[in-house]
């Protein structure tokens, strides 16, 4: 891990698009300003962390797991279809 001393409003590079930007240090608490593309996503650890775990999750759904979907979906054509 590299470790980097900053004070509010300088910056760190990632690569030739990211920039992460010391905004504001109050106590124990730093804000960052980060300037990325779009294309980049950003979140929070512990934000990140849940979406792998509910990724995970969504992906060894067995079949059994969505047949109530299915009924869903079967009752929806069949009104259609009356």
């Amino acid at each position: 891990m590299l470790v980097l001393s900053r004070k509010p409003n300088q910056s760190i590079m990632i690569g030739d698009s990211i920039e992460i930007r010391i905004v504001d240090i109050k106590g124990d608490q730093v804000k960052i300003g980060i300037d990325a593309p779009k294309s980049v996503t950003i979140h929070r650890k512990e934000i990140f962390e849940e979406i792998q775990k509910e990724n995970i999750a969504a992906a060894s759904a067995t079949a059994h797991d969505l047949t109530g979907f299915k009924n869903i979906f079967k009752s929806r054509i069949h009104k259609k279809n009356d």
